[in-house]
C-alpha cells in the first residue's frame, strides 16, 4: 500500500502518454513523462496524479497475496520429485503461471476501473467539472451498470500476457541473481536469507526487466481498456486494430510510450515487494512447522 501511494503519480502519467494521440498530429512535439506529468498538475492540480488510486489499493493486497502465495505452489508442482531441486525453466513456468492467475482473478478488473479514472481529464479543484466516473466503486457500478460485467474483463488476454510475462522474467532473474548471490557469499547460504539491502538490489534489477520486455503489450492494453465494446468486433480484430493504428499513425516508438514512468513505477515497487515478502517469510518460517519446499531457488 506504501508503495502504490507513493508510486501511483508515475502510473497515472504512463497512462496518459500511453493514451496520447499526439504522434498523430504533425508537427507537434513529443512529450516526455515530466511535461505530461506538470501538464496534469496545472490542469487538474496534484491531486489528478492520484486517479485511480482507490481501485489500485482495494486491489494491490490480493493481487501480491495471489502472486507469491500461487508462485510457491506452482513451484512445488515443478520441482523435482527426487531432489526438490526446480530447473530455469519450471521458474519461468512457474513465473508465468502466477502472472496470468494475478491477471485472471484480481489485476484485469481493477485495471479497467483505474484506467477509466485516470483517462478522465477534469480538473479536482472545480467542483462544476463533474467527471463521468466520481470514484472506484462509482466507476465500477457505471461500466457493468452500462457496459456489463464482462467490460471488467476487457483486455483480459494481453493482461494475462502482461503479467504473466512480467513474473516470468521477473521471478527467474530475481531468483537466478539471489543464487548467484548466495554463491558470492556462501556464509549467508545456511540462514536462507541475503541481507535486506542485497534483496531490496536484485529486487530492483528484476523488476526493471519486465516492463522492458513487454511494454508494447502494455500500451496496446491500455489502450484496449479505454475503448467501450464495438458490436460485430471481437477482440482479437480490436487488438489487431489498435496495433496497426498505432504503426500507421504514431511509428514504432509509439509501442514504448510510457516505458520511463513505468519502469520508474514497478522497479522500486518490485524492490519493496520482495525485500519485504522475503523478511515476513523467513520470520514466518522460523515461528512454525516449515510448508513450503522448493529446493536450492525457493524464494
Amino acid at each position: 500500500m506504501m508503495e502504490a501511494l507513493v508510486c501511483h503519480p508515475l502510473d497515472t502519467i504512463k497512462v496518459r502518454m500511453q493514451l496520447s494521440r499526439r504522434g498523430r498530429q504533425p508537427g507537434m512535439p513529443k512529450r516526455g513523462f515530466i511535461r505530461t506529468g506538470l501538464e496534469i498538475v496545472r490542469k487538474e492540480t496534484p491531486l489528478g496524479l492520484y486517479k485511480g488510486l482507490g481501485a489500485v489499493l482495494t486491489g494491490i493486497i490480493p493481487k501480491m497475496a495471489i502472486r507469491f502465495t500461487s508462485f510457491e505452489w506452482y513451484k512445488q508442482l515443478l520441482a523435482s520429485r527426487e531432489t526438490g531441486s526446480i530447473s530455469g525453466r519450471g521458474l519461468f513456468v512457474a513465473g508465468l503461471a502466477a502472472g496470468v492467475t494475478e491477471a485472471v482473478a484480481v489485476v484485469t478488473p481493477m485495471e479497467v476501473v483505474k484506467i477509466r479514472l485516470q483517462a478522465q481529464h477534469h480538473s479536482m479543484a472545480d467542483p462544476l467539472d463533474v467527471p463521468k466516473y466520481r470514484n472506484a466503486a462509482h466507476a465500477l457500478y457505471t461500466i457493468v451498470k452500462e457496459e456489463g460485467a464482462g467490460a471488467l474483463y476487457r483486455g483480459v488476454s494481453l493482461t494475462a500476457l502482461r503479467q504473466g510475462s512480467n513474473q516470468a522474467v521477473n521471478f527467474t532473474a530475481y531468483s537466478y541473481f539471489k543464487e548467484w548471490l548466495f554463491q558470492w557469499q556462501p556464509q549467508y547460504r545456511d540462514g536462507g536469507s541475503l541481507p535486506s539491502y542485497q534483496t531490496t538490489v536484485i529486487g530492483l534489477v528484476s523488476g526493471a526487466m519486465g516492463p522492458l520486455s513487454n511494454a508494447p503489450i502494455d500500451t496496446i492494453k491500455t489502450r484496449l481498456q479505454k475503448m467501450k465494446a464495438e458490436e460485430g468486433s471481437s477482440a482479437l480484430q480490436r487488438i489487431t486494430r489498435i496495433a496497426s493504428d498505432m504503426f500507421k499513425q504514431e511509428g514504432v516508438h509509439a509501442f514504448y510510450k510510457g516505458i520511463t514512468p513505468r519502469i520508474m513505477r514497478v522497479a522500486p515497487g518490485q524492490a519493496v515487494t520482495f525485500t519485504v515478502y522475503e523478511f515476513l517469510k523467513d520470520k514466518l518460517e522460523k515461528s512454525g512447522p516449515a510448508i513450503l519446499t522448493g529446493g536450492r531457488y525457493e524464494e
